[in-house]
């Protein structure tokens, strides 16, 4: 199943493909100036029963260099299947295009960078046939962009930034300079960054921050996804009082009983059994298997 933060990192570039013309530059990649950014069939699959399907593939057009195709892999782990499919990937789509082929992997940690920078061979040890070697973004090389000018810059190469540094000491400082920039800039392009940035962070401590800093540094927003991170927010919290309460109160609850809070995202029950919990005698009557006192 396709986690959270590796969607993320595909939208960033299905939403803004000419982000790759900022990227080359932090990555330290020399190239001429693109002029354009077109995305392409992602499906790789031949006549033969074997499928295979990369998540983001752009046609770039460079000035003087001509076109190249870009391939991007969102990596959140060691993956050893790797070894066979990047390969695979560069090599049908030179041959089915007849265009360079550039492989980007971007991570989220440092392990992960580190091992998908390595070459991948085919061949002998002593004489290797073919080598693919990724173009890695990660934590060890993106800018830690902690100024809100340099957010309002360029909003797509700082989205990307802040998910790949989502588990960095400094996520904190990250996500607080990006509320701060977003506060002065339009709905309409305001959301796509909440949400890819929500989407990136993916069940790390640092999406709980995320929403709390949407709830209050753009509270102003009223579209659906600012609404429902907001949500979020007001549950955990009614969560956590509720808790408390029935701990205060002395009424034992099961572990089922605590799943089903924990779990319940809605604001609105969850302010009902928070009610109930402050007259209630029993879990029962907190959950409307029974009447509560006075209710």
């Amino acid at each position: 199943m396709v986690s959270a933060p590796h969607e993320a990192v595909h939208r960033v570039f299905q939403e803004y493909p000419g982000l790759f013309t900022r990227l080359s530059d932090v990555l330290g990649l020399e190239l001429p100036p693109l002029v354009s950014a077109e995305p392409l069939t992602v499906d790789l699959t031949t006549n033969e029963p074997l499928e295979r399907r990369v998540d983001t593939l752009l046609r770039i057009e460079t000035e003087g260099d001509g076109p190249f195709l870009l391939v991007v892999e969102a990596q959140g782990k060691k993956d050893p299947g790797k070894t066979a499919s990047w390969p695979y990937y560069v090599t049908y789509l030179n041959n089915r295009y007849r265009l360079p082929v550039l492989l980007l992997v971007v991570c989220q940690d440092h392990a992960t960078a580190a091992w998908a920078a390595r070459p991948l061979t085919i061949g002998l040890p002593q004489w290797p046939t073919v080598i693919t070697r990724p173009l890695v973004a990660g934590p060890h090389n993106m800018p830690v962009i902690t100024e809100v000018a340099e957010v309002r810059k360029d909003l797509a190469l700082a989205t990307l930034s802040a998910i790949t540094h989502a588990d960095d000491p400094d996520v904190d400082a990250i996500l607080k300079t990006m509320s701060t920039a977003l506060r002065d800039i339009p709905e309409t392009i305001a959301e796509p960054v909440i949400e890819l940035i929500a989407q990136g962070l993916g069940n790390r401590p640092a999406a709980q921050q995320w929403r709390n800093l949407v709830a209050v540094d753009l509270s102003f927003y009223t579209s659906p996804l600012s609404e429902e991170i907001r949500d979020e927010g007001r549950a955990q919290g009614r969560t956590e009082d509720l808790l408390l309460i029935l701990d205060v109160r002395g009424i034992g609850i099961t572990d089922a009983v605590r799943e089903q809070i924990t779990t319940c995202g809605d604001p609105g029950l969850l302010r009902q059994w928070l009610k109930r919990a402050a007259l209630a005698t029993t879990a029962e009557e907190v959950f409307g298997e029974g009447t509560p006192a006075g209710g």
